[in-house]
C-alpha cells in the first residue's frame, strides 16, 4: 500500500485547511480504518512518492476516549517518523477499550526519492473529532502542527 490514494474513487482520507497548518481526516467502516485512513493522510502531508512497506514498528496508546487516542496515535507516528528518520505508507489499527496497537510499515527516508515537502510536528486538538455518522461510517480528524 502505497501513501496516496485512487483519483478515481471517493478517497478514504482527505486534507484541510487551516491557517498555517494542516488538517488530516480518515474514514472508515470502523474507528480503526479511519485512524489507519487518516494515517495515510499524515504521510501524504510528507510525501507524494511510494512508500515501501520494509521495516515494520508497533506502537501502543492508551487514553479514556476515543478523540485523545486518535490524537495519540498520530503523535505515536510522528515520532517514530522523526526518531527512525522514516516514513510509513501501510498502517493497522486494533483498539480495546482505551488502548490502541498500532502496527506500520515503512522505509527510511529517502530525500531524492520522497522528497519531503514538510515535517509534522504534531497532531493538535484544534477540529478534533472521532464521530460515527448515520450511515454506519466513522471519520477521524484534526489538525497536525507543521
Amino acid at each position: 500500500m502505497i501513501a496516496r490514494h485512487d483519483e478515481s474513487a471517493s478517497p478514504p482520507w482527505t486534507h484541510f485547511a487551516h491557517d498555517a497548518d494542516i488538517g488530516v481526516s480518515g474514514r472508515g467502516r470502523t474507528a480503526p480504518e479511519a485512524f489507519e485512513n487518516a494515517a495515510l493522510a499524515l504521510t501524504a502531508i510528507v510525501t507524494d512518492a511510494e512508500v515501501r512497506p520494509t521495516v515494520h514498528v508497533t506502537v501502543a496508546c492508551r487514553r479514556s476516549n476515543l478523540e485523545l487516542l486518535f490524537v495519540d496515535w498520530l503523535d505515536s507516528i510522528i515520532y517514530e517518523m522523526a526518531v527512525r528518520q522514516m516514513l510509513f505508507g501501510r498502517f493497522k489499527v486494533r483498539i480495546d477499550g482505551d488502548a490502541l496497537i498500532g502496527e506500520l510499515w515503512g522505509e527510511p527516508v529517502d530525500v531524492a526519492r520522497h522528497a519531503p515537502a514538510c515535517e509534522p510536528k504534531g497532531a493538535t486538538l484544534t477540529a478534533l473529532e472521532v464521530t460515527r455518522g448515520a450511515d454506519g461510517t466513522w471519520t477521524a480528524r484534526c489538525v497536525v502542527d507543521v
